[in-house]
């Protein structure tokens, strides 16, 4: 390797020696060349035209979003070893996604996405893992009586890519288009068919995806679907043939009230959204809402929508008695997204929805993204960074963020700090509670480059009331074309 070195640093000199300007302008060209790498981040789309003037196309994006935390676990949990483990800290793949729509007529269009979501370093694996996965049991725990593991098999590698939209669309005519497929033109708010790309905080709250995966795939179902724009009206309608899971409820014998989960049923469901825009008009070509223009838009809309499934869930009475229970859900929500000054490129963007829920008497849900801890759990939040997410009651949530001055960072990029605010009362638990994320976006190049901090604050819940609370701080690197 030293050979190798003085051959190399021997070669250069002569080089230098024999035609010394020659050399300065190369030296001087790659520092050009490294400069105007670090600084233009221009590029074309990726789009295979189809027709001489670009009329009809083929559109692919590609995106990751890779996550790196610090987590205060809920009481109780345990980490891989099988002991006792406050907090944790990982590494994992929160999306990896490849999405194509071709244009090809004026008349009609098709989409294909898939991806992968939630990999980490113990799970989001295929089942078993194969040879070369996680087959043993997890946590490394054993029963003292009988020296076997105590949890079930977990595997980490070789996630299974899995189809998130397949669905095909016709226009009509201009105020109307209509498609079929497994989509994502979803009801109840804004934030229920919000785009993964340009997400203000470093991700959704969940909750405004309050089927995911039990009716859904991934906040997707099969159905057909209208949408368009008619005036300042924009709307997407929806009729759907929700997946089937569940085994159904039960009755709590010690507070004496019936408890409801999702049960097989054959009902089709409903579900739509429809908004004012006062300002600008937002692009409906696709159904992904966007979470932050960054002062490229004046937008501000008011919407509404809901989502209905007959005899979705359903519990038992004191007598043992099944009932059968829809699921009815709303949302009402507001969107501003507004430059403030143009000279200084500041903006403001912000966002509030009100949610009432509706599965059944006292339905929750506890979810824990890329969870990664094990055990029970000592509170009522189950292991991990789990906690009550989806339920029958009402939630209430906002975020606000702004962008700071382009001149901060000039051409290395811009700065917007935001915060959201929570408050939950579900009607499981004896009070609500509320909890805050606070964060900062670094675009090095809008939403197509950007690194995102965020620390969030979750309660936890002991007896049906909370307890306290815990805390987890994400770092997130995000790049899509």
């Amino acid at each position: 390797m030293k050979y190798l070195i003085n051959l190399l640093g021997s070669t250069l000199m002569m080089v230098y020696l024999a035609n010394p300007s020659q050399a300065k302008d190369s030296l001087a060209l790659s520092s050009n060349e490294r400069q105007v790498d670090l600084t233009d981040h221009s590029y074309k789309p990726l789009t295979l035209n189809l027709s001489e003037d670009g009329s009809k196309y083929v559109r692919f994006l590609i995106w990751n979003q890779i996550w790196a935390r610090v987590t205060e676990n809920n009481p109780g949990t345990l980490g891989v070893n099988g002991s006792p483990q406050r907090n944790s800290a990982d590494m994992g793949m929160r999306r990896a996604r490849v999405l194509a729509y071709a244009q090809v007529s004026p008349r009609f269009l098709i989409l294909t996405h898939f991806g992968i979501n939630n990999q980490t370093f113990i799970n989001g694996g295929v089942p078993g893992g194969g040879a070369t996965g996680n087959p043993g049991l997890l946590p490394v725990a054993t029963d003292p009586e009988t020296g076997f593991g105590t949890a079930n098999a977990l595997s980490a590698k070789k996630p299974q890519l899995f189809f998130h939209d397949i669905w095909t669309e016709y226009k009509v005519f201009n105020e109307l288009y209509i498609g079929m497929g497994l989509h994502y033109w979803n009801g109840i708010s804004r934030m229920s068919s919000h785009s993964t790309l340009n997400f203000m905080a470093v991700d959704a709250p969940i909750f405004n995806w309050p089927l995911i995966e039990l009716t859904d795939q991934f906040a997707r179902q099969f159905g057909f679907y209208a949408k368009g724009q008619l005036g300042k009206w924009d709307y997407r309608l929806a009729l759907n043939k929700p997946f089937a899971v569940g085994n159904g409820g039960r009755y709590d014998e010690a507070r004496q009230r019936p408890i409801s989960a999702n049960i097989v049923n054959d009902s089709w469901a409903t579900q739509g959204y429809i908004a004012y825009q006062f300002l600008e008009k937002e692009n409906n070509k696709l159904p992904f809402f966007v979470g932050s223009y960054l002062g490229t838009k004046k937008v501000f809309n008011l919407g509404g929508g809901w989502h209905h499934h007959p005899g979705a869930t359903s519990s038992k009475n004191a007598s043992g008695v099944v009932q059968n229970h829809d699921i009815s859900l709303i949302g009402l929500d507001a969107f501003l997204d507004i430059p403030l000054n143009k000279n200084s490129g500041t903006a403001l963007t912000t966002y509030a929805v009100f949610y009432n829920y509706d599965f059944g008497p006292n339905y929750i849900r506890n979810v824990g993204i890329m969870n990664v801890g094990f055990g029970a759990g000592t509170s009522q939040n189950g292991p991990g960074n789990a906690q009550p997410t989806i339920g029958t009651g009402n939630i209430f949530y906002t975020q606000s963020g702004f962008l700071l001055p382009k001149k901060i960072l000039g051409e290395k990029g811009r700065l917007q700090p935001f915060g959201a605010l929570t408050h939950k009362n579900f009607q499981y638990f004896d009070e609500g509670s509320w909890q805050y994320d606070l964060g900062l976006n670094y675009y090095i190049n809008s939403h197509h480059a950007k690194i995102t901090f965020q620390y969030s604050q979750r309660p936890l819940f002991e007896n049906f009331i909370q307890s306290g609370s815990a805390g987890e701080f994400i770092l997130q690197t995000q790049i899509f074309l």
